[in-house]
């Protein structure tokens, strides 16, 4: 008997959410309709795939055998469907996506009306949250990620990069001058983001220096430092998405523009397997073409 298609991709969904309930809503089922799926494909296959429990569900070894050629199924069958319907088959389903509550409240809400008239077939679920979430634990299709990727069982795609301004209110400059070279810096209040201590600057001749400096006020977000800066509490070092505005307004400026800092990326990511659905494709997609190497949010910066 051939292996349903559907019971294949509810089972590589199981093991990315380790939640039975959770991926059995993604296709519209019952706990226990999941639960009788999952246990016909174990007895269709001749063997245990999950190890379940009240708190958990793990791999057996014939599981995770199973779910590297479970994944190469779904690639094949959504390349062959691809083919067929010349690449026209639209996305369908529930997305779940994550992102710093900051960036996404900026820059992915006010996206959300065109993305989903562009793909009518897809509901979104967007959480807005500043811890990392787990995306397997929380069932999360893709994540916005600021920074060096750490976990490597995630792929990522660059959306765009996040350029870092050293920048200050004109008053906090009137009153406590105006550096001159970066070890200046160590002279004046800083605005430190908890874990972006040491401050890397790259010099005129290509040499990069750290700076860990300091201030009387520090924060783990990001608008809160900026709001600081604003206030003349000091001098910050933020992403240009997060202070464009103001550099554009002259509520802030920059300090040190002849020194380069060490720029992030923005990247979406999600897990490693070769089979990305649709429509997690169309969203990495769209914010790909409206963000791209040089972002809107940039325009009009010096």
């Amino acid at each position: 008997m051939a292996l349903d298609l559907t019971d294949v991709a509810l089972f590589v969904r199981v093991c990315a959410t380790r939640n039975l309930s959770a991926a059995g809503r993604e296709f519209g089922l019952s706990p226990a309709a999941s639960s009788t799926r999952m246990a016909q494909l174990e007895k269709q296959l001749g063997a245990r795939l999950l190890h379940r429990t009240t708190r958990q569900i793990t791999l057996t070894q014939d599981g995770e055998v199973f779910l590297e050629r479970a994944m190469a199924l779904l690639d094949a069958a959504e390349q062959a469907s691809s083919a067929v319907g010349h690449g026209n088959a639209q996305p369908q389903g529930l997305l779940r996506v994550a992102a710093s509550v900051t960036f996404g409240r900026l820059y992915l809400v006010p996206e959300v009306p065109q993305f989903l008239k562009e793909h009518p077939g897809v509901q979104l679920d967007l959480r807005l949250s500043d811890s990392t979430h787990d995306l397997a634990a929380d069932g999360i299709d893709v994540a916005i990620r600021i920074g060096p990727l750490r976990d490597s069982a995630l792929v990522a795609r660059p959306l765009a990069p996040s350029k870092l301004v050293l920048c200050a209110s004109p008053e906090y400059l009137r009153q406590r001058g105006v550096p001159q070279q970066p070890f200046d810096l160590l002279q004046h209040e800083c605005l430190v983001l908890q874990a972006m201590n040491p401050w890397r600057l790259r010099e005129r001749d290509g040499g990069e220096l750290l700076l860990r400096v300091s201030g009387r006020f520090r924060s783990d977000n990001g608008e809160a430092l900026r709001d600081a800066a604003i206030a003349g509490l000091g001098i910050g070092l933020s992403s240009t998405w997060l202070v464009a505005e103001q550099l554009r307004s002259g509520a802030l400026v920059r300090v040190l523009p002849g020194y380069q800092t060490t720029d992030s990326v923005i990247s979406a990511v999600y897990l490693n397997r070769r089979f990305l659905p649709p429509k997690s494709q169309a969203f990495i997609d769209f914010f790909s073409r409206r963000f791209g190497p040089e972002p809107y949010w940039d325009e009009g910066i010096a």
